[in-house]
């Protein structure tokens, strides 16, 4: 038989193949964190019809001559640049700008994907579309992230509370009208806060003098403020102690029309989380009623040495493979790992230009080797019509 009905049929197959891979970037075109891939061919085996010589002191040498016997396949290649952003406005959709892979596991079996479309269970663990738990580190309760540690689920804690805080410090910033009359006051409210989070209410009543203002609390003795042109001679030296806290007064001006001053401390109450974001980091910060901002919770991050090694493992995930290396975990912006970006995904990599391109390539080259096989029919047809 003819060796180019063979050849015919390679090259029917390896267009097939690329077909196959062609048709199926163009499904996945909008398909989140989705990579594209390109056929790579190869020449098969050739069949030595005449072997090469070396060249001679009265003759030249010869080039071997072989012929071919098809096409093959070699390898079907992933391209892992980065594809456009499409804002989204929901927190738990990310997208990873540069390296890296989010890792998901369910069970035993940890993916890593680029796809960010998260959302939180009824358990309050950030989960992938088809259910797979994201993998980070949980902070304490001091809102400390261990990012050397073990990951784990990332969790937002059911009824997370942020402590409270005993007020240490206060200030006072603002303007004291100088045309108060000698004898007026001038009364600011201050919120003090215990270690557990009560809250009581301290006048600081501001008294306008011949040399200036004094200032006095409840049990504390007046404090006397002198200004020059508005402002205060010594910016270092006034302090008032009120219920244990140093509040500080420099900060304090005296100037005509303007009365501004306000008093604030660093105490709160305890709160509960009220809602949460995502930085660039990966890190969870909680926003509690009571004001404070407290990490819960950082994403992590694996690079591999080879992406390309990676084994496509379906749902916009991969599995590590023996030539990919083993993953390195890291925050994002660590360790060559890229940043994260809040209420966007990333969007497929595939440039349909160039898909439709690649189906007209495959599509001719499937009809030319369709050709090969009708003509070596026909020359079979011919030798069969000698024997007539």
């Amino acid at each position: 038989m003819l060796r180019s009905l063979y050849s015919g049929i390679s090259g029917l197959r390896s267009h097939q193949t690329m077909l196959d891979v062609t048709g199926n970037n163009i499904a996945n075109v909008n398909t989140a964190g989705y990579k594209a891939t390109a056929v790579q061919f190869q020449d098969t085996l050739s069949q030595l019809t005449q072997g090469a010589t070396a060249p001679g002191a009265n003759n030249g040498g010869s080039n071997p001559a072989q012929v071919g016997l098809g096409v093959l396949v070699s390898g079907i290649t992933t391209n892992f640049t980065q594809g456009s952003a499409q804002a989204t406005g929901r927190a738990e959709d990310l997208m990873l700008n540069g390296e890296g892979y989010f890792i998901t596991r369910q069970g035993n079996t940890s993916t890593y994907t680029r796809a960010g479309a998260f959302n939180l269970d009824a358990g309050g663990r950030l989960v992938s579309t088809d259910g797979s738990i994201v993998q980070g580190w949980t902070a304490n309760g001091d809102g400390a992230i261990n990012t050397g540690g073990v990951v784990g689920n990332v969790v937002l804690p059911d009824g997370a509370i942020a402590p409270a805080q005993a007020t240490d410090e206060a200030s006072m910033a603002g303007n004291l009208p100088s045309e108060t009359p000698e004898g007026g006051t001038v009364v600011r409210d201050m919120n003090v806060y215990d270690a557990n989070g009560n809250a009581s209410v301290v006048p600081l009543t501001f008294t306008r003098t011949a040399g200036g203002w004094s200032v006095s609390s409840k049990d504390t003795a007046p404090v006397n403020l002198a200004f020059a042109d508005g402002a205060q001679p010594d910016a270092n030296a006034d302090t008032i102690t009120v219920g244990g806290v140093a509040v500080n007064l420099t900060g304090l001006t005296s100037y005509a029309g303007v009365s501004t001053a306000a008093v604030s401390g660093n105490g709160r109450s305890a709160g509960t989380l009220e809602s949460f974001s995502i930085g660039k980091d990966g890190t969870l910060i909680g926003s509690f009623t009571n004001g404070a901002k407290q990490a819960l919770a950082r994403i992590a991050v694996a690079t591999f040495t080879n992406s390309a090694g990676l084994e496509k493992a379906g749902n916009s995930g991969y599995t590590a493979t023996a030539n990919s290396g083993d993953p390195v975990i890291s925050g994002a912006g660590e360790a060559g790992a890229g940043g994260i970006g809040s209420g966007m995904l990333e969007m497929s990599n595939v440039d349909l230009s160039q898909e439709f391109t690649n189906l007209i390539v495959a599509q001719r080259g499937f009809q030319a080797n369709a050709r090969i096989i009708t003509t070596s029919d026909e020359v079979l047809q011919e030798l069969t019509n000698l024997k007539r």
